[in-house]
Protein backbone atom coordinates (compact mmCIF):
# COMPACT_ATOMS: atom_id res chain seq x y z
CA UNK A 1 0.00 0.00 0.00
CA UNK A 2 1.37 3.49 -1.11
CA UNK A 3 1.39 6.17 1.49
CA UNK A 4 -2.08 7.99 2.21
CA UNK A 5 -1.87 11.82 3.51
CA UNK A 6 -4.78 12.83 5.99
CA UNK A 7 -4.94 15.73 8.36
CA UNK A 8 -5.00 15.04 11.65
CA UNK A 9 -8.49 15.30 12.16
CA UNK A 10 -9.50 12.41 9.67
CA UNK A 11 -6.37 10.17 11.29
CA UNK A 12 -8.20 10.77 14.49
CA UNK A 13 -11.55 9.73 13.34
CA UNK A 14 -10.02 7.16 11.47
CA UNK A 15 -8.56 6.05 14.40
CA UNK A 16 -11.56 5.79 16.96
CA UNK A 17 -13.44 4.00 14.42
CA UNK A 18 -10.53 1.55 14.10
CA UNK A 19 -11.19 1.24 18.08
CA UNK A 20 -14.64 0.75 18.14
CA UNK A 21 -14.57 -1.63 15.55
CA UNK A 22 -12.35 -3.69 17.83
CA UNK A 23 -14.15 -3.50 20.71
CA UNK A 24 -17.88 -3.03 20.37
CA UNK A 25 -17.50 -4.60 16.58
CA UNK A 26 -15.83 -7.69 17.60
CA UNK A 27 -18.17 -7.96 20.81
CA UNK A 28 -21.49 -7.68 19.06
CA UNK A 29 -20.05 -10.22 16.39
CA UNK A 30 -19.03 -12.61 19.39
CA UNK A 31 -22.30 -12.17 20.60
CA UNK A 32 -23.90 -13.19 17.61
CA UNK A 33 -21.59 -16.28 16.67
CA UNK A 34 -22.54 -17.35 20.09
CA UNK A 35 -26.33 -16.99 19.81
CA UNK A 36 -26.41 -18.51 16.46
CA UNK A 37 -24.16 -21.45 17.85
CA UNK A 38 -27.18 -22.23 20.20
CA UNK A 39 -29.95 -22.94 17.61
CA UNK A 40 -28.41 -26.03 16.68
CA UNK A 41 -26.64 -27.83 14.24
CA UNK A 42 -24.40 -25.50 12.35
CA UNK A 43 -24.35 -27.36 8.74
CA UNK A 44 -27.46 -25.66 7.84
CA UNK A 45 -28.07 -23.04 10.16
CA UNK A 46 -28.12 -19.59 8.16
CA UNK A 47 -27.84 -17.63 10.93
CA UNK A 48 -24.60 -19.06 12.31
CA UNK A 49 -23.14 -18.88 8.41
CA UNK A 50 -24.07 -15.15 8.72
CA UNK A 51 -22.70 -14.14 11.48
CA UNK A 52 -19.10 -15.70 9.86
CA UNK A 53 -19.52 -13.51 7.18
CA UNK A 54 -20.36 -10.60 9.66
CA UNK A 55 -17.22 -11.32 11.69
CA UNK A 56 -15.28 -11.96 8.02
CA UNK A 57 -16.23 -8.82 7.08
CA UNK A 58 -15.25 -6.98 10.30
CA UNK A 59 -11.78 -7.92 10.16
CA UNK A 60 -11.55 -7.11 6.50
CA UNK A 61 -12.43 -3.74 7.29
CA UNK A 62 -10.36 -3.78 10.71
CA UNK A 63 -7.05 -4.89 8.45
CA UNK A 64 -7.88 -1.87 5.93
CA UNK A 65 -8.21 0.29 8.30
CA UNK A 66 -5.08 -0.76 10.38
CA UNK A 67 -3.20 -0.55 7.00
CA UNK A 68 -4.76 3.16 6.38
CA UNK A 69 -3.01 4.37 9.14
CA UNK A 70 -0.04 2.67 9.54
CA UNK A 71 0.61 4.05 5.69
CA UNK A 72 -0.30 7.62 6.54
CA UNK A 73 1.05 10.72 6.65
CA UNK A 74 -0.09 13.38 8.35
CA UNK A 75 -0.39 16.83 6.68
CA UNK A 76 1.03 19.26 8.80
CA UNK A 77 -0.03 22.56 8.56
CA UNK A 78 2.69 25.59 8.59
CA UNK A 79 2.64 29.20 7.89
CA UNK A 80 4.06 31.75 4.86
CA UNK A 81 4.37 28.35 2.29
CA UNK A 82 5.47 29.74 -0.79
CA UNK A 83 4.72 26.27 -2.70
CA UNK A 84 2.06 24.40 -3.33
CA UNK A 85 1.59 21.12 -1.19
CA UNK A 86 -0.39 18.70 0.41
CA UNK A 87 -2.11 20.67 3.14
CA UNK A 88 -2.80 23.73 0.99
CA UNK A 89 -5.27 26.18 0.29
CA UNK A 90 -4.79 27.15 -3.08
CA UNK A 91 -6.89 30.50 -4.61
CA UNK A 92 -6.76 30.20 -8.09
CA UNK A 93 -8.63 31.85 -10.85
CA UNK A 94 -10.26 30.31 -13.74
CA UNK A 95 -11.22 32.82 -16.27
CA UNK A 96 -13.17 35.37 -15.16
CA UNK A 97 -14.24 33.30 -11.74
CA UNK A 98 -11.82 32.53 -8.95
CA UNK A 99 -12.16 29.08 -6.84
CA UNK A 100 -10.79 27.85 -3.87
CA UNK A 101 -9.07 24.25 -3.49
CA UNK A 102 -7.14 22.47 -0.29
CA UNK A 103 -5.06 19.84 -1.33
CA UNK A 104 -5.79 16.91 0.48
CA UNK A 105 -4.48 12.98 0.49
CA UNK A 106 -7.24 11.05 -1.80
CA UNK A 107 -8.97 9.64 1.13
CA UNK A 108 -10.14 12.82 1.72
CA UNK A 109 -10.88 14.16 -1.41
CA UNK A 110 -14.26 16.12 -2.10
CA UNK A 111 -14.19 18.14 -4.82
CA UNK A 112 -17.47 19.73 -4.31
CA UNK A 113 -16.27 20.59 -1.06
CA UNK A 114 -13.23 21.54 -2.51
CA UNK A 115 -11.30 19.23 -1.38
CA UNK A 116 -9.01 18.00 -3.86
CA UNK A 117 -6.27 15.17 -4.10
CA UNK A 118 -3.24 15.53 -4.57
CA UNK A 119 -2.71 12.71 -7.10
CA UNK A 120 -6.01 14.27 -9.33
CA UNK A 121 -4.73 16.03 -12.56
CA UNK A 122 -5.51 19.57 -11.15
CA UNK A 123 -3.74 18.66 -7.95
CA UNK A 124 -0.49 17.10 -9.48
CA UNK A 125 -0.47 20.04 -11.76
CA UNK A 126 -0.46 22.36 -8.65
CA UNK A 127 2.08 20.92 -6.43
CA UNK A 128 5.41 22.76 -6.36
CA UNK A 129 3.94 25.91 -8.13
CA UNK A 130 4.39 29.63 -6.55
CA UNK A 131 1.89 32.40 -6.39
CA UNK A 132 1.61 33.88 -9.64
CA UNK A 133 2.14 31.30 -11.68
CA UNK A 134 0.22 29.85 -14.63
CA UNK A 135 -0.71 26.06 -14.97
CA UNK A 136 -2.59 24.11 -17.67
CA UNK A 137 -4.55 21.23 -16.61
CA UNK A 138 -5.18 18.14 -19.07
CA UNK A 139 -8.54 16.57 -17.97
CA UNK A 140 -11.21 14.62 -19.60
CA UNK A 141 -13.07 17.50 -20.67
CA UNK A 142 -10.13 19.57 -22.30
CA UNK A 143 -7.33 21.79 -21.11
CA UNK A 144 -8.08 23.85 -18.25
CA UNK A 145 -5.87 27.32 -17.20
CA UNK A 146 -5.42 28.42 -13.81
CA UNK A 147 -3.59 31.09 -12.48
CA UNK A 148 -2.17 30.74 -8.65
CA UNK A 149 -3.47 34.15 -6.90
CA UNK A 150 -2.30 33.13 -3.24
CA UNK A 151 -1.32 29.99 -0.81
CA UNK A 152 -2.24 29.53 2.90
Amino acid sequence: MSKSYLSQERYDEIAATLKKLKTEGRQNVAESLKQSKELGDLSENSDYQEAREEQARLERKIAELEDLLKNSFIIKKSEGNTLVRVGSKVNLKKGNASVQYVIVGSSEASPAEGFISNESPVGKSLLGKKAGENVSVKTPGGEISYEILSIE
